[in-house]
């Protein structure tokens, strides 16, 4: 008996996979489709085994729907531009386009060597100046239908790497590279509409039923849909700009528990006092150094400075409100301004404490006594009546709203409104590695598009990337060009796009990704949109919310049919894996660590030198805390198909995988016991021998059950079926068995080569050779199933007395409701339980339950 051998086997059907070209996607109108995507990965170098599952997640699903007769899209890419490749460049003297595309190559080679069913003739990386070119052909559709514009904004900008950084990369005040203190700064910002969509971003999250509902909730809640009223305070006294001051609020109901009103430190009014007072002009600029994002501020102390203006209460002209600057607002969400309830806001509440402003109740918790109730050092924010508040008083909360909107449209002072928490998708980059925005700066035609027939606008060759800041903008030559309106002396634009921009429409290039438009319109008909999306929680937000808001807007200009990019989506959870430490904190490798059972206790020591190591918690794996499993290893030791399996069967796929050596090693040991299954099984059976009726039921309901784990993402689960199917045929070994056993064991192992396909795929190769099967697996159907086979043959009906349980009887599926009560009747425990007792009736549900009624 041969031994498996999987540096032999695995590699021999990779190449007979390449060599049939097996897993091309063609355009079938005669087949039903499916689009499998895994978000694509950037280039870092190496795999780990969070990629390992991921694309194994997805091959599963490709390999089981061509099986199944559809025709089949699964593609691969990289998302190649951004930071990384760019600080490398800066960090090691190399060309981040050469660093990248040597990263490619690697990671290439090691995802084929996982046995993926992708179609490789659509490769491609974002920085392919043949995809980022298109990518500049639509970014300036967008531009001439106005969703991409120019526009001032407050940026965290780093004066060391003179940049911008994300709110991300900013910790504690300063830039998470420099170390320098981060600079709220004013630039002109590209930016895409993405609030015109707001409302079709919402709306439509209904239709994404194959999406998982936290997702959905966490879009929802990125968007913030509020419905509110925007209003004008009547400043008093002398108005330095203007006589009025707009504010939104989503609790109009608590208008007369105002104690001051506050605006953001951008705030054009707090500008204006800034002008004429330095100690404002000094907390302003003291607030730019604080957190920009909303999270980031909520955490921080609540500061502000008292302006000395007022406004008119809109209910009481003679009521004034003091109106102060306030470094918990943010101009980018509403009007840059409010109105505060401390009594029923938290945030209102602590700022009110801290400078001695008033906190009046005008909402009474159930069962509360108005004249006794008083807030303390917590807001409330339930449910309850409104008093305190003339008109409003004795009004729920939502009459109360109602009534105040309209009470301020009646007096033209503002209107009921709609408001989005989402701003505008700032898409600018101060750096190189990125798709060139392709525009020009004129002095006298001002913001010009390059042609279209110019396009890619790639780099310059010989971009220097040996100091901090943009590249593009200090090269001597490339950012001078001539205006393609009148000729004259312009310069280009060196800020390069978002990498989210580069990702937000991949999934619709690969329909055709030699299209000479951006998208081929027939090729993306036929497959879009992508049936399965899978991806980790971590993009739940921005990429999806861009991808799909980008399909939307594509859709508008007529490249698309679709307007949601993704029908369904799936989550996967992270690897996982112990960490290690030594003594001084330096984090250690699995690989350099021996750990020991001694009673109930484990320890670790450095295999180098028996040093103690602490061990730590299971935490996903990565490079900076050094508890990676470096999948070549695996592979080498195990096999890919040991591997695969292993991260399949491990736990339900949305929940994290806890590596360990013993689970790949068990994986390994179900392959080996596998092949010496397929192994020991003589030819094929002898025409018209009857199969062994147990064995050929088991087998039909093993294919039923693995068939509906496929389509659930139970995938665990199938492989759970299979392993005790495993021990079934164990039980009804070849050597000696009847002609009829021989006969099933074919069928079986025939249809168990093609279930382990999507999970094993080089094993089911074997296997399927090893019994005569035609061609190859991969080309192979579905095995299907009876559905009269898939019922035991027999079932166990348990017997009730007067409603309660008196026993159970086997009776053969199906039976019919007489022969089941003679069953019943005949049986002598029942008889012995109804012993005294006169039956009145017996209720048979067939093949379910028996109820006798008796006296």
């Amino acid at each position: 008996m041969a031994r498996y051998n999987p540096k032999e086997t695995e590699p021999r059907w990779r190449k007979a996979w390449t060599e049939a070209d097996a897993f091309r996607a063609v355009i079938d109108h005669d087949k039903p489709k499916y689009y499998v995507l895994e978000m694509f990965p950037y280039p870092s170098g190496r795999l780990h085994m969070g990629h390992v599952r991921n694309y194994a997640l997805g091959d599963v699903i490709a390999r089981f729907k061509r099986a199944r007769g559809f025709s089949v899209l699964h593609p691969m890419g990289w998302d190649a531009f951004g930071l990384p490749a760019e600080n490398a460049a800066m960090e090691r003297g190399v060309d981040p386009k050469l660093w990248t595309y040597e990263n490619i190559a690697r990671m290439r080679d090691e995802l084929k060597e996982l046995g993926l069913s992708i179609d490789w003739s659509r490769e491609f990386a974002t920085c392919d100046p043949e995809y980022y070119g298109k990518q500049q052909a639509w970014f300036l559709d967008l531009f001439a239908a106005g969703l991409v514009y120019r526009k001032e904004s407050v940026v965290n900008w780093d004066p060391v790497d003179q940049t911008v950084l994300a709110n991300e990369q900013v910790v504690d005040g300063r830039g998470w590279r420099s170390g320098a203190v981060v600079e709220k700064r004013k630039l002109n910002q590209w930016a895409m509409r993405i609030t015109d969509y707001a409302g079709q971003l919402t709306d439509d999250l209904q239709t994404l039923d194959r999406w998982p509902e936290k997702v959905r909730v966490m879009q929802e809640n990125w968007i913030g849909r509020s419905k509110g009223l925007k209003f004008r305070f009547h400043l008093a006294g002398e108005a330095p700009a203007g006589d009025t001051l707009e504010v939104y609020t989503t609790r109009p109901d608590t208008l007369y528990g105002a104690s001051f009103v506050g605006i953001a430190p951008d705030h054009p009014l707090a500008e204006v006092v800034a002008a004429r007072d330095p100690a404002a002009a000094a907390y302003i600029a003291e607030c730019r150094k604080g957190a920009a994002t909303q999270a980031g501020i909520d955490t921080a102390e609540k500061t502000g400075y008292d302006t000395g203006l007022k406004v008119k209460h809109p209910f009481d002209p003679s009521w004034e409100l003091p109106v102060w600057i306030a470094n918990f607002i943010l101009m980018d969400y509403g009007t840059g301004a409010i109105f505060a309830c401390p009594a029923h806001d938290q945030r209102d509440l602590d700022f009110a404490r801290k400078y001695g402003l008033p906190v009046r109740p005008v909402v009474l918790p159930p069962g509360e006594d108005a004249a006794a109730y008083r807030i303390d050092k917590e807001a409330y924010v339930g449910p309850g009546a409104i008093y305190n508040s003339d008109f409003l008083t004795g009004l729920d909360i939502e009459a109360a709203k109602a009534a105040a909107i309209a009470r301020i449209e009646a007096q033209g002072d503002g209107d009921g409104a709609t408001v989005y928490r989402l701003r505008d998708w700032g898409v600018s980059r101060q750096r190189a590695w990125g798709c060139p925005i392709p525009v020009v700066h004129c002095a006298a035609c001002g913001v010009v598009a390059v042609p279209k027939d110019q396009l890619p606008l790639t780099h310059p060759a010989d971009i220097e990337f040996g100091k901090s800041g943009n590249a593009l903008d200090r090269h001597p030559t490339w950012k001078h060009a001539p205006c393609p309106t009148c000729g004259g002396a312009a310069t280009r634009e060196t800020d390069t796009l978002d990498t989210f921009v580069d990702s937000s429409w991949y999934f619709a290039r690969f329909a055709n990704p030699d299209a000479a438009e951006p998208i081929d319109k027939a090729a993306a008909d036929y497959w879009l949109p992508v049936d399965q999306y899978i991806g980790g929680i971590e993009h739940a937000v921005l990429h999806l919310l861009y991808a799909r808001f980008v399909t939307k807007a594509l859709a508008d200009q007529g490249m698309l049919s679709v307007r949601e990019p993704f029908a369904g989506l799936f989550t996967q959870g992270m690897v996982t894996h112990e960490t290690y430490r030594r003594q001084n904190g330096d984090w250690v490798e699995p690989g350099e660590v021996e750990v020991t059972v001694e009673g109930s206790s484990r320890r670790a020591k450095l295999l180098a030198t028996g040093e103690p190591v602490v061990i730590g918690d299971s935490e996903k794996m990565s490079k900076s805390k050094r508890n990676t499993v470096a999948p070549g290893d695996i592979f080498e030791a195990y096999g890919v198909d040991a591997a695969r399996l292993f991260v399949l069967s491990d736990s339900p796929p949305e929940r994290d995988s806890l590596w360990s050596s013993a689970g790949v090693q068990g994986a390994w040991r179900f392959v080996n016991r596998v092949w010496d299954e397929f192994d020991s099984q003589p030819a094929g059976p002898s025409p018209g021998v009857a199969l062994d009726p147990d064995l050929q039921r088991a087998t039909h309901k093993l294919v039923k059950q693995v068939t509906e784990a496929i389509d659930t993402f139970r995938f665990n689960s199938g492989i759970a079926r299979l392993y005790e199917f495993l021990n079934l045929l164990k039980a009804n070994p070849a050597q000696g068995a009847t002609a009829g056993v021989l006969a099933a064991r074919h069928e079986a192992l025939g249809a168990f080569a093609r279930l382990i396909g999507p999970f094993t795929p080089h094993l089911a190769e074997a296997c399927w050779e090893r019994i005569g099967g035609v061609g190859m697996v991969v080309a192979a159907a579905w095995p299907t199933f009876d559905p009269a086979l898939t019922e035991d043959a027999m079932k166990i009906l348990p017997v009730q007395v007067n409603g309660k349980r008196r026993g159970e009887i086997s009776a053969p599926a199906g039976a019919e409701p007489a022969d089941v009560e003679k069953m019943v009747l005949d049986d002598p425990e029942i008889a012995r339980r109804l012993e005294g007792l006169t039956i009145r009736k017996v209720i048979v549900v067939k093949d379910r339950i028996v109820n006798i009624v008796a006296a």
